[in-house]
């Protein structure tokens, strides 16, 4: 489902699995929390990386449905309304 999310809404979605078990124990979430916390928080900031903004018009006017294409990424995403 992340796949469709991702080439059919522009909402890219992630999943991670940290161990082996899918579902642990609630009492085991603290120890899974601090094993991973670092790096789950790292990867958070990543999220400040790439390319942002709001595509305007001549006139400053927020354009909706606008397509942005980049070279080289075999996918188009289109702005929010």
């Amino acid at each position: 489902i992340n796949d469709f999310s991702y080439l059919h809404t522009n909402c890219f979605e992630l999943s991670i699995y940290v161990g082996c078990d899918k579902y642990p124990h609630e009492s085991e979430l603290p120890e899974e929390w601090e094993n991973n916390r670092e790096s789950l928080i790292v990867f958070m900031e990543q999220v400040h990386r790439g390319i942002k903004g709001i595509v305007k018009d001549v006139h400053g006017k927020a354009i909706p449905n606008a397509v942005i294409s980049v070279e080289g990424v075999n996918h188009d995403v289109r702005t929010g309304k």
